[in-house]
């Protein structure tokens, strides 16, 4: 199994044409995810690579029966089409874009909420990998393979170092869940269903300095998580006050420090390396023991 994205996944791309879109397309189908449709307004009946474009999602889905869309459009319009997708019952969004309004995302999140039938994925995120059998977004396909680890990180380039060094033990998802203040799937969320799959056998999460969302996550781990996790948090050299890299990677006072963060995680029994590397040799002494 895996979480969220499966090899029964049916992808469309919403603004394929333009030049992220049409890059990371060929990349995803490269790595054996089945883009099935774009969704550009205006472009219908164009093809790219031989995949069809559709003016609508709704159109994209009624023809190819579609049930995940990643987003690449430019911010000004990522409102619309994550609305769009909502509209025309998508059950998982991913936003790769960068750059959105905060505003925007907490309109939109509130909105597919309310829906009751799409989950959102980012944004300003890498996107959804199950080695083998999906990749929706931009997460390289070739620097691991299928494996019992899952991952939830909330930055993306350690997301790909987590993935090449643990690439030996392999992993069954890994999920970039996006820097920004609001995003619409969270470590918690990831954890649950990372709990509930039964192809996965242990945990990897990644955090960063800011707000509060590791804090909550050993919590909800303390009451909830039965798997063993290994944890990580960027930013241990990061100095007050300044905002770092992601736009909700700000510290103040010890609310949000690293530190913080890493004491929260190991009072519930989640052990932190204080590198990437050291975190992935804790992860593979617990496989190796296991």
């Amino acid at each position: 199994m895996s979480i969220f994205l499966n090899a029964d996944s049916r992808l469309v791309v919403q603004g394929m044409t333009g030049s992220e879109g049409t890059k990371h397309t060929r990349r995803m189908v490269a790595s054996g995810a089945q883009v099935v449709a774009g969704v550009t307004p205006g472009k219908a009946g164009q093809e790219v690579d031989g995949i069809p474009v559709f003016n609508t999602v709704g159109d994209a889905m009624a023809a190819t029966g579609a049930n995940v869309s990643v987003v690449f459009v430019p911010p000004r319009f990522t409102k619309g089409a994550v609305v769009e997708a909502v509209d025309a019952g998508m059950p998982l969004v991913v936003v790769i874009t960068e750059g959105v309004p905060v505003a925007d995302t907490a309109w939109f999140f509130q909105y597919a909420q309310n829906s009751g039938t799409t989950r959102i994925i980012g944004p300003n995120c890498p996107g959804i990998i199950s080695p083998g059998q999906s990749n929706a977004g931009i997460i390289p396909a070739d620097i691991t393979k299928a494996g019992r680890i899952g991952l939830v990180s909330k930055s993306g380039t350690l997301t790909y170092q987590m993935m090449y060094e643990l690439r030996d033990i392999g992993f069954s998802t890994a999920v970039g869940i996006g820097g920004d203040p609001i995003i619409g799937t969270t470590h918690i969320d990831c954890l649950a269903a990372f709990e509930d799959d039964p192809d996965t056998d242990a945990i990897v999460m990644i955090g960063e300095i800011g707000g509060d969302a590791e804090e909550r996550a050993a919590a909800f781990i303390k009451d909830n998580v039965t798997k063993p996790v290994v944890g990580y948090v960027a930013g241990f050299t990061a100095p007050e006050g300044k905002t770092m890299g992601h736009a909700g990677a700000i510290v103040s006072g010890s609310s949000g420090t690293a530190a913080a963060k890493q004491e929260a995680l190991e009072a519930v029994g989640v052990k932190v390396g204080k590198t990437p590397s050291e975190t992935a040799a804790l992860m593979r002494a617990l496989m190796t023991d296991s």
